[in-house]
């Protein structure tokens, strides 16, 4: 249940913003922002949510968490109000809209006097362009909750949220719903009006406080630990209520979240590994199959005489003794049932060592998995514990890389990989330079491998081994497990002309062969390790 309007009222009586200025702006969330706040000697953070039934301001005495990437709106606040002193914060009549207005004066500059004639236009368009009195509504209503930034005319500069079939958007008239005026009345009647507000909206005690020595960690110093819920400021119960009994983002609400991410992780990742077990069981027993088709060879008289047209091949094995019953085709002969085995033995006897690795690092994402949940069990802070979890429960298909293609980082030197031609092509046009390797195989269709040039340095052998393991690996001769590759720098790249994307024309290259190291490559997978 959101806030209703008396409590806002007890809320801001007790902030007491007028006369503060506003040090940073900090937007956690999609659905939240923080303002933190000055007054001589008095530092408060003020926590506003609009959550659909969870609209609420108070003041928190944690740290709210920044998001990992600047959010608009935040973005705009800070260049608007960041430093701004608040003249006004009240609620506008009895409608749950707060309305902080804000004065700042203009940009100051301190510079050189060489430098000022460089600034000179800059300083005077900052001046121009800087807006001194803004107004911030807050409407927190619960399906509708909203901030707006205005100036004296309530026209928006912009929103938390953009709404343009209600007109809420830059450019738009903020409008505010009718206040009834209370100036003509007498005393009496103020007092009578302001007895049936609280009787409709009676302002909640919060007895469902959980008094706990953890619950009031961080609201209060150590020694007064020790505290009642009557003892707290109206501020202080709420913060406490809404995070422990907020319906979304209460710190319960969030962990039983986290448990049923875990466990929807940890589940996949162990029938995973179960499934690398039993295929290494298999791959021990490797032996069996070049033993069956020893057997096969040993017998080959019994196909040319029908004994083996069943589809299995009944003969006893010369090593023990014992009968033994072993599948063949019989539209094929001996030889060619017996090269089947032999094929699965060679397959299995070289993937054993593979198989060791993807067990070792399936277990070490188990690990991993396990250290992310143990973190947000311990995280008592609910708006850095949601970060967390929206964090973790992101798609993949919406992470967006720093590049495209794959990067690695080894021994302080990056490498770049483009999978394909759109890749490639990016890769060219905007993340390489002149000074750069470049990498691909002679006669085999490919990806494209840089190594990023280091001032001074000359790329050393292991270096460039690595990447040309890369360009096999992500060719058209993977198969073939080598290729001879050239490379050059990036300089010595022309584009061909009415080419399809990405084709460059080298110059000036060198040969390279390469044999795929499957070391190099499992290495490139450990530092890439994520789920």
């Amino acid at each position: 249940m959101s806030l209703n309007c008396n409590e806002i009222d007890l809320i801001l009586k007790e902030l007491d913003l007028t006369g503060s200025f506003i040090q940073e702006i900090v937007q956690p969330s999609f659905d939240s922002i923080a303002l933190y706040t000055y007054k001589p000697g008095v530092p408060k953070t003020v926590f506003i949510c609009l959550a659909a039934g969870e609209c609420r301001l108070n003041e928190v005495k944690r740290k709210i968490p920044k998001n990992e990437k600047p959010l608009r709106f935040n973005e705009i606040l800070r260049s608007r109000i960041k430093g701004a002193k608040i003249t006004e914060c009240r609620q506008l009549g009895k409608e749950r809209i707060i309305k902080i207005s804000t004065y700042r004066e203009g940009p100051v500059y301190v510079m050189p006097a060489a430098q000022e004639k460089f600034a000179k236009k800059k300083k005077i368009q900052a001046e121009e362009d800087g807006i001194e009195e803004l107004n911030l509504y807050i409407r927190l209503w619960s399906n509708a909750g909203n901030i707006f930034l205005c100036n004296k005319e309530n026209v928006i500069f912009d929103s938390f949220y953009r709404r343009p079939a209600k007109g809420e958007l830059s450019g738009e008239i903020l409008v505010l719903p009718e206040i009834k005026n209370l100036t003509d009345l007498t005393e009496k009647e103020k007092l009578e009006e302001e007895k049936l507000s609280l009787q409709k909206f009676p302002v909640r005690d919060f007895n469902q406080i959980q008094n706990s020595s953890e619950n009031l960690k961080g609201l209060k110093d150590k020694k007064n630990s020790g505290q009642t819920s009557k003892e707290l400021s109206f501020n202080e119960k709420v913060d406490l209520f809404y995070s422990q009994n907020a319906s979304r983002t209460s710190t319960e609400k969030l962990l039983e979240q986290a448990e049923k991410w875990y466990n929807s992780h940890k589940t996949r990742l162990e029938n995973a590994l179960e499934k690398l077990e039993q295929k290494r069981s298999d791959f021990l027993n490797a032996e069996q199959w070049k033993h069956w088709g020893d057997l096969i060879l040993s017998y080959s008289y019994m196909f040319t005489n029908g004994q083996a047209s069943s589809g299995y091949l009944d003969c006893e094995d010369f090593e023990n003794g014992k009968k033994v019953h072993i599948k063949i085709d019989p539209k094929k002969s001996a030889h060619e049932n017996a090269a089947k085995y032999y094929e699965t033995y060679k397959k299995q006897s070289h993937g054993l060592e593979d198989l060791e690795h993807d067990i070792l690092l399936s277990k070490k994402q188990i690990s991993e998995l396990d250290q992310k949940y143990n973190s947000m069990l311990a995280e008592k802070n609910p708006v850095k514990l949601e970060q967390l979890l929206r964090k973790q429960q992101k798609p993949r298909q919406q992470e967006q890389s720093e590049r495209p293609g794959l990067s690695y980082e080894l021994k302080g030197w990056t490498i770049l990989v483009g999978r394909d031609a759109t890749e490639n092509d990016e890769l060219l046009r905007h993340y390489v330079k002149g000074a750069d390797l470049w990498f691909h195989t002679r006669d085999y269709p490919g990806g494209y491998v840089f190594i990023k040039a280091r001032s001074g340095k000359t790329v050393p052998l292991e270096i460039m081994l690595t990447a040309g393991n890369l360009a096999v690996y992500y060719s058209k001769a993977r198969k073939n497990a080598e290729a001879d590759l050239y490379y050059t720098q990036v300089k010595h790249l022309r584009r061909a002309k009415n080419g399809p994307k990405g084709l460059v024309l080298p110059s000036n290259e060198k040969n390279l062969h390469i044999k795929m190291d499957s070391a190099i490559l499992r290495q490139l997978e450990e530092n890439q390790s994520e789920f």
